[in-house]
């Protein structure tokens, strides 16, 4: 009896592999679609850090002489100037905090002979004249970012010289004073660290006065001054905070 269930047992793996061989095999799996391609987000610009830079434009406003009731009038000034920028940023999600100050040479001037004659008791062929050799302003900006191009309003303080003094005195008197300043820009992103920028101020100062320079009349002769300025600039941002 052992002999015939040995004898069976090879009969059957002897006949296994041709049975498998005949059992219907199962179906390939379907191909997968290619996963569609989705491109990596471009980077954000970051706006924060650190920066300083250069900037040059062009100014334009006007001065009037007063003593008393007499007034020279209004009478246009212009020049160029130019000079370095200081700033910091501090970025939060699209909008942009920060401030910023900046010193300029100032070729800003301009002089008045209708009226002048009238105010100090000038000859009629003086002329009053009024210049800066320099500004400076201090200031607060807030900003929104699309991404590498941030539109920007600022505000704050500022200071410079005024000169004055009537064309047959040798000396002007010069005095600093103060004011305030207001205007808008806009700023691009070029490189990761470099930016351009071009903005409006319009700048007021506190009156100047012509003493020595006029013969110290009484009463005492003060000169008003304010500005637009139209400058474009390029800052170096430091890497972020």
């Amino acid at each position: 009896m052992k002999r015939i269930l040995l004898a069976g047992a090879f009969a059957l793996a002897a006949a296994s592999p041709s049975l498998a061989a005949d059992l219907p095999q199962p179906m390939p799996a379907a191909p997968q679609a290619p996963a569609a391609y989705v491109p990596a987000p471009s980077p954000v610009y970051d706006w924060a850090g650190i920066y300083v830079g250069i900037n040059g434009g062009y100014g334009f406003g006007s001065s009037n002489w007063t003593q008393g009731a007499l007034s020279s009038g209004s009478f246009n000034t212009n020049g160029g100037v130019a000079g370095g920028t200081i700033g910091a940023n501090f970025q939060t999600g699209q909008f942009v905090f920060g401030a910023e100050g900046d010193f300029d040479w100032a070729g800003i001037s301009g002089s008045s002979v209708a009226g002048c004659g009238g105010v100090g008791g000038f000859a009629g062929t003086t002329t009053c004249d009024t210049k800066s050799d320099w500004l400076g302003t201090v200031r607060g900006r807030v900003g929104y970012a699309f991404d590498r191009v941030m539109v920007y309003g600022t505000a704050g303080g500022a200071f410079g010289n005024i000169k004055v003094g009537p064309s047959t005195s040798s000396t002007l008197d010069s005095s600093t004073e103060f004011g305030w300043t207001a205007g808008a820009g806009v700023e691009v992103g070029l490189m990761p660290n470099i930016t351009a920028k071009i903005e409006y101020l319009y700048v007021d100062l506190a009156n100047g006065s012509c003493s020595a320079a006029c013969g110290s009349p009484t009463p005492a002769i003060a000169t008003s001054f304010d500005t637009s300025l139209v400058r474009a600039g390029l800052n170096f941002k430091f890497n972020p905070f």
